[in-house]
């Protein structure tokens, strides 16, 4: 599976904290910050519990 893209489109200010942590912890600091990450499990249960901060597409290696 190709990597993923991961960007930033919306503020964490307001949301619940598990929401912040989690945005935390695929490394994006601000808005419009993006980050790869590989395919995993792991990752895709991440970017469902914010998929509404967030913005994913498949990139190239």
């Amino acid at each position: 599976m190709s990597p993923l893209k991961v960007t930033q489109m919306k503020s964490v200010i307001g949301q619940k904290g598990d929401q912040k942590r989690t945005v935390k912890a695929l490394g994006l600091k601000r808005i419009r910050h993006s980050r790869v990450h590989g395919d995993t499990p792991q990752i895709r249960g991440m970017l469902h519990k914010v998929r509404h901060l967030v913005h994913v597409e498949e990139v190239d290696e």
